[in-house]
């Protein structure tokens, strides 16, 4: 059965959504990027109809200023607050939890990592999130790390039909020479107060069991991969361009997800 409900954060309403179910353990879906709790295209309210079709109450929220929530958006790294009040609303709306387990996709796995401690009892973790500012929304957008482009551009010159493509002259000269140019830029040491830094010492003082989900040909999972030290977390990969895991992508984060929650 799926309610709607409300909670308070630092004096605002929040919107958030259960999916309940009788298990003991619970997945709370914390949103990335400014999306409302349903997802893009509807994907974490399905994600949150097959959890609690396998036994797990879901519990989905806005964050404050998006959605059905008051307050201001403050962004990823003001949500603690919001998060801390989320379980403790969950937690109230299905008393027969013993476990929760947290996942959030892109700035929501950032969040997750940057606002422990948390009291939760595992994390999963997709595609975080490690670009400064909001790149997303630049006139170019980040170019892939310089390890996504060497594996890009070897695999082309194997491929007789792209050598073909540039003798013909079909191939964008400009993003050639672009994508070319960042091959040959060092990698320089992460600045203490950046955000890959700071995720990775996130990641090493965890205190909690986390599993770190990378879809291989997604942009942001390309940065993390090249950025940060996952240490001893587990990462599972799928080879999928799909930042969100969308389509038949979805079994695969489903079926990592419930691995999780048993």
């Amino acid at each position: 059965m799926r309610r709607h409900l409300s909670f308070a954060c630092e004096g605002a309403a929040l919107g958030a959504t259960l999916d309940d179910a009788p298990g003991t353990t619970g997945l709370l879906i914390v949103s990335g990027g400014n999306e409302i709790r349903s997802g893009a295209h509807r994907s974490m309210a399905m994600l949150a109809q097959r959890i609690a079709a396998a036994g797990h109450p879901v519990f989905r929220f806005d964050r404050r200023g998006i959605g059905d929530s008051e307050g201001e958006n403050r962004g990823f790294e003001a949500s603690g607050p919001d998060i801390a009040a989320a379980i403790a609303a969950f937690r109230a709306a299905a008393p027969q939890l013993t476990r929760i387990v947290a996942f959030g996709n892109c700035d929501a796995a950032s969040a997750l990592l940057l606002h422990q401690p948390l009291p939760l009892d595992a994390l999963v973790l997709a595609n975080p999130w490690t670009y400064e500012g909001d790149e997303q929304d630049a006139d170019e957008p980040a170019l892939p790390p310089a390890a996504a482009i060497r594996a890009r551009y070897w695999s082309r010159l194997k491929d007789p039909a792209s050598l073909l493509r540039l003798l013909r002259g079909d191939v964008d000269i400009r993003k050639l020479a672009q994508g070319l140019s960042a091959l040959g830029k060092r990698r320089t040491p992460l600045a203490v107060e950046s955000l890959a830094a700071r995720l990775n010492a996130a990641m090493a003082s965890l205190s909690l069991p986390a599993t770190i989900l990378l879809a291989t040909g997604d942009r942001t999972a390309q940065a993390f991969a090249e950025a940060c030290h996952c240490g001893t977390i587990p990462v599972e990969r799928l080879a999928s361009p799909s930042h969100s895991f969308a389509g038949d992508d979805a079994d695969w984060l489903a079926m990592q997800i419930v691995k999780r929650l048993r």
